[in-house]
């Protein structure tokens, strides 16, 4: 399956919506579920979550990458500085490892008709690399690691641990048993494993 990749940028608001739909993705997140305390979130959650998270984008820098296949979007991964997403820092089996400043990915949403068929690990290779071109130096993600085979979609929205390893992530710490922390150092020299290395954003 060919897929382009893109940042998430105010021209490209039109496609989130047509990815997200009415729900906002899951349950009205619209991608703010990091971003928030709990009782915000839930207060704001549908219209008032869209508006929050438009406003991120309108802003800028990009909060994440879209997946587009023959045109049309169909996956979406959020990533940026640690530091962007609060909520990780009160989640006791995410806590930081070490003092290292980490670039994030925090969660995953691709179109019904496409799950399954390996397009988080291509979002992911995507986000090293244009996390990389930002100027990160490490990716870190906080995947799932499911007990059975098969995972509802409604508890993948992390990503699987598999998924991370895939495109070349490497398990750091786990302070649960269902919880790693995964990391990529975006080093590689070969920038062909990066869709986005050789794309001006």
């Amino acid at each position: 399956m060919k897929l382009q990749f893109h940042p998430l940028i105010p021209q490209r608001w039109p496609d989130l919506e047509e990815l997200f739909g009415e729900r906002g993705a899951c349950g009205g997140c619209w991608c703010m579920w990091w971003r928030l305390a709990r009782s915000e979130w839930t207060r704001q959650k549908g219209s008032a979550n869209k508006a929050a998270f438009r406003k991120i984008v309108q802003a800028g820098p990009s909060p994440g990458l879209l997946a587009y296949a023959d045109g049309r979007p169909i996956g979406w991964c959020a990533l940026g500085p640690r530091a962007d997403y609060p909520v990780l820092e009160r989640s006791r089996s995410l806590q930081p490892i070490d003092a290292q400043p980490v670039w994030s990915v925090t969660c995953f949403f691709v179109a019904r008709p496409f799950r399954r068929k390996g397009v988080s690990g291509r979002l992911l290779e995507a986000a090293v690399g244009y996390a990389r071109l930002r100027g990160a130096r490490i990716v870190e993600g906080y995947p799932v690691e499911p007990r059975q085979s098969i995972m509802p979609d409604a508890f993948a929205w992390t990503g699987t641990a598999a998924a991370f390893r895939g495109a070349g992530f490497t398990e750091v710490a786990r302070r649960s048993p269902s919880r790693p922390i995964m990391r990529d150092w975006c080093a590689r020299e070969d920038l062909n494993l990066h869709p986005l290395a050789r794309t001006r954003t």
